[in-house]
This record gives C-alpha cells, structure tokens and sequence, in this order.
C-alpha cells in the first residue's frame, strides 16, 4: 500500500513538472516572437525610407532610359510591398501570435488543474480497491483462525474419543450396560457438535475467502494522461503555421528552409509525445503488480468455490451481476461515445484560426482605422467563452467515463471468477449420485413464541429490549440475517418498493411470535420493507428527540475527525441496549454498502432511505427542509460507524458478522419442489419520491431531473417506469433513478394516516405489477426445476 501511495504520488509530481516545461516552452516562444515583431518592424521602417529616399531620385532622373527605370520602378515597387510585408510580421509577432500563446499557457494550466483533479480522484478509487482488498483479506484470516481452532477442537475430540473407547474395553466387565450406552452417548453428542463448528466456521471460511478473491483482480491505471497535454500541441502547431504564412509571402528565396522548418511543425505528434514521456517515465506509469492471493496458514484453496449452500449463493450473484454488468457496458458506451464527440468539437474550436491574414492584410494595414479591430476581439472572446464551456463538458464526460469503466472492469473482474467457479461445480454436479445430495438444504424453524407480551412494531424499542431480554429484536435480526444470506447483491435494496400485502403478513407473523422469514421465497424488497417500517414506527425514534438538534449541528464541521468525535460524544450518552442495536444496524448497513457496484445502493441512497425512519424531530414542519442534513448525519454514520460506535470491547453484546450461516438451533432438513409465483406490486393514487440520480430524457415521453429533486409519482406505467410530474410537467420517470419516501402518500398524510414504506403500494389497489422475488432455481438434464429454500 506504501509502494502504491507513492508510485501515485510519483505521477502528480511528474505531470507538474510536465506542465511548468510547457509554460516555460510557450514563454520563451512568444519572447522570441516579440523580439523578431520589432525586428521586422524595425528593418520594415529601414526599407520604407531607403525606398522613399530613391524614389525622389528617380523621378529627377525620369529621362534616363526607360528600361533602366523600369527595373527602377520595379525594383521599388518590389521594395515597397516588401516593407509592408515585414510590417505585417512584425504586427503578426508582436501581437497576434503572442495573444494566442498567452491563451495557450492559460489552457494549459487550467486543463492541467483539471485533469489533475480528475487524476486523484482515480487515484483515491485505486486506493479505495486497495483498502477494501486489506480489509477483506483481515476477515478472511480471522474466519480461517477460526476455521482451523474448530479443526483442532475436532481432532482433539477424536483422540478423546479413541481413548475413552480404549478404556471402556477395559474397564467393560466392570460396567454396565446403561453406564456404557450413557458414556458413549455424551462422546457422540460432543463428536457432532464438534463436526457441526467445523462445518459452520468452513462455510464462514469459504465466503470470506469468495469476497477476498473477487477483489484481487480488480486494478487498472486510473491517471488520465491524455488530458495533461489536451491542445497544446495543437495551440503550438496553430501559432507556427500563422508564423509560416506570414513568412512565406517574404521569404519566398528561402523556401528550402521553410520547407524544412514546415516539416518540422507538421511532424508535430500528440500521441508520440507522450508515449515518450510514458517510456521515460517508466517507473511511474507502469501498470500496476497484479494482486496475489495470499493463503492463511495453509489453507490449500486458491480459487472461488462454489460448493455446497454457496453454489446456490453465487448463481443468483452471477445472474444479478450479468444483468448489471450489461447495463454499465450500454451505459459506458453511450458515454464513449459522447466524450468522443464532445473532444473532436473541442479540438475544432481550437483550431479554428484567428490568426492567418489573409492576402489583402498588408496592403491595408497603413489604412486600417483606429479601433477596427473591435468586431475581431468581440468575436475571439465568444469563441473563448464557448471553448471553456465545452471543456468543462469535456472533463465531466471524461470523469464519468473513467468510473464507469473502472465500475466496468471490476463487475467484468467479479463475473469472470463466478462464472468460472460455477462452470466447475455443475461438472462436478451433474455426477447423479451427486444430484440428490445437492436439493437437500435447511431451512430455519419458526421461533419459540415469546413468553413476555409486548408489541413489537411501534414501541418503545427500550423498553422491549428490557422486558424481552433479546438484545437485538428479533424482527431486526431475522430480517438482517435474511438479507445477508439472499440480498446483499441485490440491485435496488431498501430503495425499490416491496408488496404491500406481503409486508403487511410478514408483520403480522412477527407480531404473533412467528418467523416469517424461514421461507427462501419471501420478497426481498418486502423484508427489506419491513426492517424499514419497524424502524419507522419506533416511538420515540431509534434515536431520541432530545438529540435532533445536537445531531444536526454536527453536521456544520468541516473536518471528518472532528465531525465523528462530536457525533461520538453524543451517542455515547444514550442508553447501552440503544447503541448496541445502532452498532448492529450501522455494521449491516456499511456492509451492503461494499456491495454498490452491484446493488447501486451507495452510502448516500442507503441514508436517504433510512435518515427519515431513523432520526426525527418533535417539530414535523422542519422535516423537509432538514432532510439534506439528516441524510447527511446518516452517510457518516454509515461510512464511520466503527469509528463513532464502540467495539465489542467496549460494550459487550452482540456484532454484525459479515458472513451469515443459518443458525443451528433453528435449522431442519427439507426438500422442495416447485416454481416460486410471481407476486404483483399493486399502484397507489399519488406519492413523493427523491431522485437518487441526475436523468437526462432521452425521448419526449420522459421527464429530466436532478439529484435531490422532489418528483411526484401518480401510477406504475410498468415494473421499470412510474407516471408523475417534475415540476408541473407530466411523463415518464424511471424507477431505478428514484427513492419513494417514508409515508409519502398524498391521501393518506392529508388525512393525519401513517406513512407506508419506501414505495408502500396499497393492497386494495386492483391493479399489479410485477416485484422481484428471491427464488433459487437449478435445472438438472431431465429438465426438473427444484427451488431451494434458505432464511
């Protein structure tokens, strides 16, 4: 990580460098050019008076012979528009031509800056890659430690196991029947729970290993070279053919060697030059080491495994990034192609010349009127004006480009491997005695019905946590578990509405001790629903009232360290059951925040989602207008929540794991067959949502919007499209690029009724539409579809 921090450094200090020999470069140019304008200012002036001053010698001499004073005549004549002739140069050099090289030094600084700016931040995702491949391979030894005590825990129960054997023979006179059956009764139970933590901790081991995996192939150079030198060579190349052609209509005696400074210029080369830098620089430019797979203490597997319960796993995270995968490829060509247009108006904006005279410039210049000039600059600052707005354009076609590339390269990167990995299981799969083995798998049994009697959904969270004695509820930790194991690749999480009927049930069944979730096949985004709506109905709030305020000012301080330590400050003041349940949320939700390359559900969509459920002040009307804040107190929450919460040194109780297992004490074989029924997504009258993105329409049906904006939706037009109105104006909206908010029902909320979820649609609504559903199927050669259940 040094190596790489300084090898990046190493490319910011040489493209600097870069840029100051390019500025030097066009500052000693336009200093020679002035200096040669009053030259030939100067000889222009010399030849003006030796004309003059033989051309009153000639007309006293008019009778001398004509031919002689026809070569006089034209040889002065030649003479004169000579003079005018240098005098252009010299006016061309002292002041067209050191404009434009002023112009061209300010370019080069100012697209320096930017694609300097362009360039860290490609450096930061780089490192960002690096950092989160550090923190996967710490999870993967600490699961493999864990792995390998179990396995010695399992070893050493065997050699205990042999012997007490050895014993019982012995001492099997002496023994009884029943005293025997008890002793090898306990040594069976101990053997099993010893063979079920080996098992766990593997699994655990496996998934940690997959993610660690995943990440060691995504790299690529992120330093935009190409922009460093954008239209200096074409500024220079631009200069040196005005001075050509002035020249040229002087010098035409010396056409040799303008030929061969004419080569000179024209062998100018962009792209030679700097591939030359990237040779001379080698070092620093290089392409990055590939990663290497670094095996904890032995462990021999080297690849991502697809066995058991993970096979299943990774078949839905293949399909769900091939579908993502497929629409970052449209969108990075779509923007490929734009950035392609947009640098080939820039580079005729550039050339466009400004300084070339015409023919008749010479002959006019000592009639030209003061101040004629004026319509030229006029139009020289318009086109300067526009060449700097499309230069903007430009380097913000060029940054989205290079995220989505690199977002390209990574989910290409991810795909590959788990394609792999699947290819292997299915050829190991599809040996038949094989196939049996692999449509047992377990589900969760329906929680013991609690004994205490105390609502769960819109509670005082305190309070149940004291009377239950459950430190994190069980309808945060089913549900959480639940989207851990089926949906943490899943795109649109927390933001893509759920069934409103089906959150409803799942409710009821939380309600009435039950765990709904032990079936695989419940929606996604109605869990998801769930978790969000009991949070919701929380009374007080997650977080208490009286800290709203102290909260929201944190928001104010610039600095990062500063602006957690007093957010930590105020959080450690709340009640120990209320942290740990905040500890345990943050860890889940930072975690399918690792996942948005695939889920698109970044730090900021999951705060929006959740800000509104989670922090709310006694005063209602001020909601709005703090939103912005609260989503922002929210992201850092989720960004830094093991900064700002307490380890599990600090404050015992439960963590958040990263990689889920199904818990034993609620697991049961069983087989299933059948297909999973589509569930139907019913519309409500008129909601409120927030764009999560900036949407450009790309047909007049559509609406365009910007990040942030308030959009108000009236029908689902189809599983991808809502009907509603920006601003007035009615059309289309894409539902990937929005989030419904909290409760945002019109009718419901005129009417002083609770919100519903993210996109809560009523269940009364006759009319569908189409949600996803977590299914796993596998289809065998005799065509049979078995769909496997997990919680």
């Amino acid at each position: 990580m040094k190596d790489l921090r300084t090898q990046l450094t190493d490319q910011i200090k040489i493209l600097d460098s870069q840029v100051e020999v390019k500025q030097q470069q066009l500052s000693d140019l336009s200093e020679f050019l002035r200096r040669r304008g009053d030259i030939e200012a100067e000889y222009a002036r010399a030849l003006d008076k030796l004309t003059e001053r033989f051309t009153h010698k000639t007309k006293k001499k008019e009778q001398w012979g004509q031919s002689v004073c026809q070569v006089w005549s034209v040889l002065l004549t030649q003479t004169r528009l000579e003079s005018r002739e240098h005098a252009a140069l010299g006016d061309t050099c002292c002041n067209t031509l050191t404009q434009q090289l002023a112009h061209s030094t300010e370019d080069t600084h100012r697209l320096h800056k930017r694609s300097k700016e362009v360039g860290i931040q490609m450096q930061d995702e780089l490192l960002k890659v690096t950092t989160e491949m550090q923190t996967a391979l710490k999870t993967y030894n600490q699961y493999h430690t864990d792995c390998l005590i179990a396995e010695g825990k399992l070893k050493e129960a065997e050699r205990l196991e042999e012997r007490h054997t050895g014993k019982s023979a012995e001492l099997g006179l002496g023994l009884s029947g029943g005293q025997r059956r008890s002793s090898v009764k306990k040594m069976e139970r101990l053997m099993e729970k010893r063979h079920g933590r080996v098992q766990e901790n593997q699994l655990k081991c496996t998934k940690a290993r997959n993610d660690y995996l995943t990440l060691i192939d995504v790299r690529g150079t992120l330093t935009p070279v190409c922009c460093c030198d954008l239209g200096f060579h074409l500024s220079v190349e631009r200069v040196m053919n005005c001075y050509l052609a002035s020249r040229g209509r002087i010098q035409k005696t010396e056409e040799a060697g303008l030929k061969q400074l004419e080569a000179t210029v024209t062998s100018l080369d962009q792209g030679g030059d700097r591939d030359g830098l990237l040779q001379q620089h080698d070092a620093a430019f290089c392409l990055p080491f590939r990663f290497s797979y670094h095996p904890h203490e032995g462990d021999q597997v080297c690849e991502v495994s697809a066995e058991s319960q993970v096979r299943y796993e990774l078949e839905t995270r293949f399909q769900q990034l091939q579908s993502r995968l497929a629409a970052v490829t449209l969108e990075t060509e779509e923007v490929s192609k734009t950035l392609k247009a947009t640098l080939a108006a820039l580079l005729d904006n550039m050339c466009e010349s400004d300084c070339n005279p015409s023919p008749d410039v010479p002959s006019s210049l000592s009639n030209e009127p003061p101040g004629g000039n004026a319509a030229p600059k006029l139009t020289l600052a318009k086109r300067r004006a526009n060449q700097q707005e499309t230069e903007t354009y430009y380097f913000t076609k060029v940054k989205d480009f290079l995220i989505s590339s690199s977002l390209t390269f990574k989910l290409q990167a991810k795909h590959d491997l788990l394609k792999d990995a699947i290819q292997k299981a299915e050829a190991v799969d599809s040996d038949p005695s094989r196939m049996q083995c692999a449509r047992s798998v377990r589900v969760r049994k329906s929680r013991p019905v609690s004994q205490f009697c105390h609502t769960l959904f819109t509670t005082d969270i305190l309070s149940y946590i004291q009377s239950s004695g459950q430190q994190i509820p069980v309808v945060v930790e089913s549900c959480i578990r639940f989207i851990n194991l089926h949906g943490l690749h899943h795109e649109g999480i927390f933001r893509v509405p759920g069934s409103q009927r089906e959150v409803n049930h799942i409710r009821d069944a939380f309600e009435r001790g039950e765990d709904p979730l032990s079936d695989s096949e419940c929606d996604l985004d109605s869990v998801a629903g769930v978790l969000k709506l009991y949070f919701r109905g929380l009374e007080p709030p997650l977080f208490p009232y009286d800290s709203y305020s102290q909260l929201l000012e944190c928001v104010q301080i610039e600095g990062v360290s500063e602006k957690d330590a007093q957010i930590k400050a105020i959080i450690s003041t709340f009640p120990r059951p209320l942290l740990i349940v905040m500890r345990y949320l943050f860890a889940f939700l930072n975690h399918v925040s690792q996942y948005s390359d695939e889920n698109m559900m970044q730090p900021y969509n999951l705060a929006v989602c959740f800000g509104p459920s989670l922090l709310r002040g006694l005063d209602s009307d001020d909601a709005v207008a703090q939103q912005p804040q609260v989503n922002d107190l929210v992201k850092t929450m989720i960004l830094q929540h093991d900064i700002i919460y307490p380890g599990q040194s600090e404050l015992p109780g439960p963590v958040y794991e990263k990689h889920m297992t199904l818990e034993q004490e609620y697991c049961e074989p069983i087989t299933e067959e059948g297909d999973g029924e589509t569930e139907h997504l019913p519309s409500e009258d008129e909601w409120e949502a927030v764009a999560m993105f900036d949407y450009t329409a790309r047909s007049p049906a559509e609406l365009s919007f910007k990040q942030g904006e308030l959009l108000i939706l009236h029908s689902k037009a189809s599983c991808d499209w809502w009907r509603g109105e920006v601003g007035g104006v009615k059309g289309l909206i894409p539902h990937k690029y929005i989030s419904v908010l909290e409760g945002s029902e019109r009718g419901k909320r005129e009417d002083g009724g609770g919100g519903g979820s993210t996109g809560n649609l009523t269940a009364d609504d006759p009319q569908t539409e189409n949600t996803t559903r977590y299914t796993h199927t596998h289809t065998h050669t005799h065509t049979h579809t078995h769909t496997h259940a997990h919680t």
